[in-house]
């Protein structure tokens, strides 16, 4: 058996037993294939993590930053109470589009919403609302952006919250100090800028599954 479908097996085993898709999660994905939408989501393992995550900060108040479409807005979405409230920045008018669909099949358009356009011109719109601070974002969109989507998540929450950075290792090119690749550069930027901002602490984890080799960073908030 090759690593990669070793990779794959686990990942159904686990999410099987543990993270299970349910009609919405399924009819997520279906319409995401349907619609020809890139296969660069969260896997329903990753899905439920963030879930968790967001339950254990008791979140009231999440940030995405890359909608595609919807699924893991959905996991999200989910950890929230009645009176919550998600926000998810999409580019794609035709991802978003995709999305909201999904997003108010699973029930949730009482406390999820898209937005569309550039994340660099919506987040500072989203900052002249004076919202309250975001407990947990989810960064998933252009790497090349990743440093300024982190700045960012700073200025929109508080002491304690999360910032999860999603596709750091891009399959270990991460590591080449000479890239000049748009991907690397970002993804490499926002690590320095996690490291070294007095605001920051955080770590990041090497996976493997049906995804294949990748990662993520997780920062927190610090006063």
């Amino acid at each position: 058996m090759s690593g990669s479908q070793l990779w794959d097996d686990v990942d159904i085993y686990f999410a099987s037993h543990l993270s299970p898709d349910d009609e919405a999660l399924e009819a997520a994905l279906r319409e995401s294939e349907a619609a020809a939408l890139p296969h660069i989501g969260v896997t329903a393992s990753q899905g439920k993590f963030l879930q968790l995550l967001a339950q254990i900060q008791d979140a009231r108040n999440i940030l995405e930053i890359g909608t595609l479409g919807g699924y893991s807005t959905i996991w999200l979405g989910r950890a929230l109470p009645p009176d919550g409230r998600l926000i998810s920045l999409e580019y794609s008018a035709k991802h978003a589009e995709v999305a909201t669909r999904n997003i108010a099949r699973a029930g949730l358009d009482r406390v999820a919403e898209v937005r569309v356009g550039p994340a660099l011109e919506s987040l500072p719109k989203l900052a002249d609302e004076n919202p309250a601070p975001f407990d947990l974002v989810f960064i998933d969109a252009d790497k090349v952006n990743n440093p300024h989507y982190v700045e960012w998540a700073l200025r929109l929450t508080r002491a304690g919250s999360l910032i999860v950075l999603d596709n750091v290792v891009r399959g270990g090119r991460v590591l080449d100090a000479e890239s000049h690749e748009p991907d690397v550069l970002g993804t490499r930027a926002a690590i320095e800028l996690i490291a070294t901002h007095p605001r920051l602490t955080g770590t990041a984890l090497q996976t493997v599954g049906s995804k294949g080799y990748d990662g993520f960073a997780l920062a927190r908030v610090l006063p």
